[in-house]
């Protein structure tokens, strides 16, 4: 059972506006009618039904049943009409339980059943301004928006677990993805420490200081393969199957990248700063991927366009960024929700533990920009 939201600024508002609506028509009123002060009785009432209205939310049922039990003996006892106020609070009082309860709830029931019976005290007494298609038409107005409000509320929860959903099946998605490209590069760098640990084997008694240099790169190779085999584990509990046993593309291939996008459409600017610095395999294809990622969510959102794409080797980071100018010839960029290509560029960013951001700039255009951190033992060297 979902917990009754507290009062808010609504609600102490409609409690007051209640109580200066019954003291302007009590005693407003009663001075122009008679010329004397309005005896006191009312007041406690009021307060009390002020105090209603505020918790009309958290018990929409009780709060309704009391106000109309409580109307309805007042019109017995003192036979007068029912004051403006007490019809536009019982009004409210409906409104709110149409609005907390769904239609097959039985205290709705119960609810329309209190209101049936006030309404029908007020007829009966000597009222003389309240007319059956006026009360008709209010209650009718209440009930309607009351139900409305309801199905509002519905449907954007809906929306809302909908959304998550979708962004949860994004998510894990992506990372199957990932996971499968990780796949391949732990399985090409056991492959070749087999290799390499076979050809060791065979040059041992011969060749015993080439043997002990292979050892060394199956031991370098050995570090890489595990350190990519725990992201896996740390991505997903459970297995993929490998795609195929093509070699995964590097930042070193991201020419042929650009001149692809060239071909599509894009006029690609691509510049790479600093000196390249050997990346761990699975770094190097995140890092590839996120500016493919990038350039396809241009060219599918923007059209044809001008892109400037940056690759920064910066002391312990790596640095991307991808720059675009937005469609050009006044057209629109093409909206859409953020999609699995963002999730899956996050997902690539935080599973190196580095930064990512992604929006409009301020001249127009979309940027991505995108900061991976580089192990310790990261040094000057040439790109693999």
């Amino acid at each position: 059972m979902s917990r009754r939201p507290p009062p808010n600024a609504i609600d102490w508002l409609l409690s007051v506006a209640v109580v200066l609506l019954a003291i302007a028509e009590e005693i407003g009123d009663h001075l122009l009618a008679t010329g004397r002060p309005h005896p006191g009785w009312w007041i406690p009432a009021v307060i009390a039904i002020s105090v209603l209205v505020l918790l009309r939310r958290r018990a929409p049922f009780t709060v309704m049943c009391l106000h109309s039990a409580a109307s309805v003996a007042a019109l017995a006892h003192f036979g007068e009409g029912v004051a403006t106020w007490q019809f536009h609070t019982q009004l409210l009082l409906l409104f709110t339980l149409l609005s907390e309860l769904p239609l097959r709830d039985p205290r709705v029931v119960a609810g329309l059943a209190a209101t049936a019976a006030f309404v029908s005290m007020m007829m009966l007494t000597p009222a003389g301004s309240w007319g059956v298609g006026e009360v008709t038409v209010a209650l009718g107005a209440a009930s309607v928006a009351g139900i409305a409000v309801r199905r509002h509320r519905q449907i954007a929860v809906q929306a809302r677990e909908r959304g998550e959903l979708l962004a949860r099946e994004a998510v894990r998605e992506e990372r199957v993805r990932i996971a499968r490209e990780l796949h391949d590069v732990v399985a090409h760098g056991v492959s070749a420490m087999v290799m390499q640990a076979g050809v060791a084997r065979l040059i041992l008694r011969s060749d015993p200081v080439t043997a002990r240099e292979t050892l060394n790169v199956v031991e370098e190779a050995g570090r890489e393969a595990v350190e990519e085999l725990r992201r896996v584990l740390g991505l997903l509990h459970t297995g993929s199957e490998c795609d195929g046993l093509a070699p995964q593309p590097r930042l070193a291939r991201l020419n042929d990248l650009v001149e692809q996008m060239r071909a599509a459409g894009l006029d690609v600017e691509l510049s790479v700063e600093g000196e390249h610095v050997p990346l761990p395999v699975g770094l190097d294809l995140s890092a590839y991927r996120i500016v493919q990622e990038a350039l396809a969510n241009t060219l599918r959102h923007a059209g044809p366009t001008e892109v400037r794409v940056t690759v920064s080797y910066r002391p312990r980071a790596l640095w991307l960024e991808i720059l675009d100018d937005g469609p050009r010839d006044g057209h629109t960029r093409q909206a859409g929700g953020p999609g699995h290509g963002l999730v899956g560029m996050r997902e690539r960013v935080a599973l190196f533990h580095g930064r990512f951001s992604a929006g409009p700039l301020p001249g127009g255009g979309y940027g991505v920009r995108v900061t991976f951190p580089l192990p310790a033992e990261a040094g000057p060297g040439e790109a693999p």
